[in-house]
């Protein structure tokens, strides 16, 4: 135990980087060394081992890092530990074993709890913590940043947080193709990027605290309008005669071409391969989108900008759930408010 209290402590004191977050200054250690085929990081926590984590996590076992999880779901725990993955009782103890540790969890609340709620990972007064910490939940900017300033202000070896949502869903997950969107000290970033390209093809720095979560939000914002848009297009070429194909080879060779209409069509029976083929099962949930246009109203009103769309489609995906799709993939607005048809 000596022994390994003696190499934490040595692996954090060789950080050598400086940096500025908001008006305060903070003294952290990173190696700019940091490529995509190295990482000063070996012993990653990972929390939240729901459809998004679980594949994370197997992406970073096949990527040679020594991983601990936790999870409040003690089923899901146990599949990892027998896979030969080590598991801990709660987010203090991850923090114990572990020079990174990432999040990933459902809300903003569930994300204050885990770092500072009863055996959270900024519990105690332990000098063995992680360098880093990195949240890749879908949350609100605002947490994100209060939970960011709360890190900042802890007493042990100063760590670093970043946000890092992801884009892409299950699918890219278990991939490992996924999107990350940054937010936070920029060498904290480069020093974190080889951990995150072995879960994603893409990471891209949005700048400081909070401006991945705010890229993210505004991107699923943009996901949502652009689906509503291309399925009532869809459902009203059919009330005028079209054929769902026939006017989605107008709109993937015009100026109305999407990702909701030349990648993830709504229609059933357009394409292979996405949710609306397989009576929009899988996929990114209905009542995951109305979380994030909750999330995008909230951060909206919270810098008093007006968001007329943003209420819409809150609006129809509110309905959406009320009306029993919560767990259906978004797409499938086309079928339950457009009253689209499928294509024979």
């Amino acid at each position: 135990m000596a022994i390994r209290r003696a190499q934490a402590l040595l692996s954090i004191s060789k950080f050598k980087t400086s940096f500025v977050l908001g008006s305060y200054t903070r003294f952290h250690r990173f190696s700019s060394s940091s490529s995509q085929h190295s990482t000063q990081f070996q012993n990653v926590g990972f929390i939240g081992l729901g459809n998004m984590g679980s594949r994370m996590v197997n992406n970073l076992v096949k990527a040679g890092f020594n991983v601990t999880v936790h999870d409040i779901n003690r089923d899901v725990m146990k599949m990892f530990t027998e896979m030969g993955v080590s598991a801990r009782e709660t987010p203090y103890e991850v923090a114990q074993d572990s020079q990174v540790v990432i999040t990933m969890l459902p809300s903003s609340s569930h994300v204050m709890d885990v770092y500072t709620g009863t055996n959270g990972l900024l519990h105690g007064d332990n000098a063995i913590r992680p360098a880093l910490l990195i949240d890749s939940s879908t949350i609100d900017p605002q947490t994100t940043r209060k939970i960011s300033l709360a890190v900042s202000h802890y007493n042990w070896e100063k760590p670093v947080m970043l946000d890092a949502p992801v884009s892409g869903g299950v699918l890219a997950a278990e991939a490992a193709t996924l999107t990350f969107m940054v937010g936070g000290p920029k060498d904290a970033y480069l020093a974190a990027r080889p951990i995150l390209e072995s879960m994603g093809r893409t990471s891209i720095y949005c700048g400081g605290s909070g401006n991945g979560s705010a890229a993210k939000i505004c991107n699923n914002l943009a996901m949502a309008v652009s689906m509503l848009g291309t399925s009532e297009a869809l459902a009203l070429g059919q009330s005028l005669g079209l054929s769902a194909t026939t006017l989605t080879d107008v709109l993937n060779t015009s100026s109305g071409r999407c990702w909701s209409s030349d990648k993830y069509n709504p229609v059933p029976g357009v394409m292979e391969g996405v949710p609306s083929s397989r009576d929009y099962d899988g996929g990114f949930a209905s009542k995951l989108m109305a979380k994030d246009l909750n999330l995008a109203a909230a951060s909206a009103e919270e810098v008093g900008h007006k968001s007329a769309l943003i209420s819409k489609a809150q609006e129809i995906y509110k309905k959406m759930c009320e009306d029993g799709h919560e767990t259906k993939d978004f797409s499938c607005v086309f079928r339950h408010f457009y009253n689209g048809k499928d294509e024979v």
